[in-house]
């Protein structure tokens, strides 16, 4: 895949710890950042894993659309990033807050309605963002974060700073009108915005071939000359390659840059989706020989993790997503005052 020969910063010499990819050409693995990849992404299947129990126990009000399956892409693409760069999505946005290190107290919280949440309480699942952490929503409505990215990379280039916005959004919302629209003044003031379609292959419950004329998402920014890459994006380090050629081709001034990434939801569309219109064989099939976290997995153990040590891991991390749940069903239910702040904000 293209995704392969992107240039990494990462070498042998920088880690003694390191191997090159068997079959694969790219750069040899670095255990630290793959075992850190790894730790991220188990991280935010725990927390979609006990955000979907705490929906099915009533405690999540309204949407839940759990990221479970995907969550290499938004791991590998905060690799490539610095501080100050931004992050803007769709609905299903727990794993993008996750990644860029928002506390998981505070984004249980806000999915279970409480005062303790990023949003107080007031946003739920699809609206809560982090300015801190430069997360800039969830947003409920399908491609209204396209547009919204793009005005991120326009204030980016009008203060000609050195930022770069990453406008993720599915494959059902790739044939929005208002995606197009920002692709072409994207390109037209060539601003530093990398839109990155997550294909998990089915728009609600209709497989992208049957919605979409066009079979290679990556070539939809073509008439307007957007450079695009497929990337697998079941693979963090893939996708941390091809985010580190997007963001140097942003960086440089080159305008926006497309990235299609061939990921899969295990879930349904959303906690309400019973999700009958796939098999049971497929899903299974992608978990047992393309999963992420078991791929990173066994490559961690190739390069001399153990077992124990990486259970270790694991049972760190699910007592820090209980420690959330508890925060979360602690935490009060926002005062009536509340619904008059956040209202506006004077610049």
């Amino acid at each position: 895949m293209a995704a392969r020969q992107a240039r990494s910063t990462t070498s042998a010499k920088a880690n003694p710890v390191a191997r090159m990819r068997p079959g694969k050409s790219a750069p040899a693995i670095d255990r630290d950042e793959l075992l850190a990849a790894y730790s991220k992404m188990l991280l935010i299947r725990r927390f979609e894993e006990k955000a979907g129990q705490l929906y099915g126990m009533g405690l999540v009000g309204g949407f839940c659309h759990l990221y479970i399956g995907q969550e290499a892409v938004v791991t590998g693409m905060q690799l490539a990033l610095e501080p100050g760069d931004q992050v803007i999505t769709s609905y299903r946005d727990h794993g993008h807050m996750i990644a860029c290190d928002m506390d998981p107290k505070g984004v249980m919280a806000e999915l279970t309605g409480r005062s303790g949440g990023y949003s107080h309480g007031k946003g739920g699942s699809m609206h809560m963002f982090s300015k801190e952490k430069g997360f800039y929503g969830g947003h409920g409505i399908v491609g209204a974060q396209v547009s919204l990215g793009t005005g991120l990379a326009f204030a980016n280039h009008y203060r000609g700073n050195d930022r770069v916005c990453l406008t993720y959004f599915g494959e059902g919302a790739s044939s929005q009108g208002q995606v197009f629209e920002s692709f072409n003044l994207a390109a037209l003031m060539k601003l530093p915005v990398i839109f990155i379609i997550e294909n998990n292959r089915y728009g609600m419950g209709t497989n992208i071939e049957r919605a979409s004329a066009s079979h290679d998402l990556s070539q939809n920014g073509a008439p307007w000359h957007i450079p695009g890459m497929q990337v697998d994006g079941m693979d963090v380090l893939a996708v941390k390659q091809a985010g580190e050629q997007a963001v140097a081709h942003c960086r440089a001034g080159k305008g926006p840059f497309l990235l299609e990434m061939k990921t899969y939801r295990y879930r349904g569309h959303s906690m309400s989706d019973p999700a009958k219109y796939r098999t049971r064989e497929e899903v299974q099939k992608m978990r047992t020989e393309h999963d992420c976290i078991d791929l990173a997995r066994k490559e961690l153990e190739a390069l001399g993790m153990t077992e124990e040590a990486l259970k270790r891991i694991d049972d760190d991390i699910k007592k820090r997503i209980q420690d959330a749940a508890d925060f979360a069903q602690a935490s009060p239910e926002p005062d009536e005052a509340e619904l008059w702040t956040d209202i506006l904000v004077e610049a």
